[in-house]
């Protein structure tokens, strides 16, 4: 599979192991890790800066940001800020920062950022993510003006849950690689 836009992977708290889907494609693609400098105690000031930073090293209506978990409330709150024009976004089981189950050793992340985004996205949701309700996710993809897929009983969509290499999330990628 070929990609002809610059594709950018923003993991989420505690950064993608190398069987995660995220490090697999930039493995397999040559896709480029937006890098922070805290993937453990991540404050969200630092790391849209970061998101800035990469997106900003290309023509950024070339950008494709694939975000996963916190990492999508972190694309948010960096399109809200700077409102920089990329070609899209797939953002992949974003974890509610409002939720009883969301990890407190983040800074910044809450509220939810409910902003519609300036490019196009696609919200991929899964019945039964410990860190997000449908409902809730289906809420940001109509905030965000995203298309929403629900994959149905798939996790958190990450290691644990079963996906690894993750073709489907590749084929939804390229819906927004045109």
């Amino acid at each position: 599979m070929h990609f002809n836009s610059t594709i950018l992977t923003i993991p989420g708290l505690g950064g993608s192991g190398p069987q995660h889907w995220q490090s697999i494609w930039e493995k397999q693609y040559n896709f480029t890790r937006v890098e922070q400098a805290d993937w453990e105690t991540p404050a969200c000031a630092d790391w849209i800066e970061n998101i800035n930073n990469a997106v900003n090293m290309y023509d950024p209506a070339d950008v494709i940001l694939v975000s996963h978990s916190l990492a999508c409330a972190a694309l948010a709150y960096w399109a809200n800020k700077f409102n920089v024009k990329i070609k899209g976004a797939l953002l992949v089981a974003p974890a509610d920062s409002e939720a009883e189950s969301f990890p407190t050793v983040t800074t910044g992340f809450s509220p939810m950022p409910l902003l519609k985004l300036p490019f196009l996205s696609i919200v991929v949701s899964s019945t039964n993510d410990f860190y997000v309700t449908t409902e809730r996710t289906k809420l940001f993809a109509d905030s965000w003006g995203s298309n929403f897929i629900n994959v149905g009983d798939a996790g958190h969509i990450n290691v644990s849950s079963g996906h690894g290499e993750w073709d489907f999330g590749l084929e939804l990628l390229k819906r927004l690689d045109k």
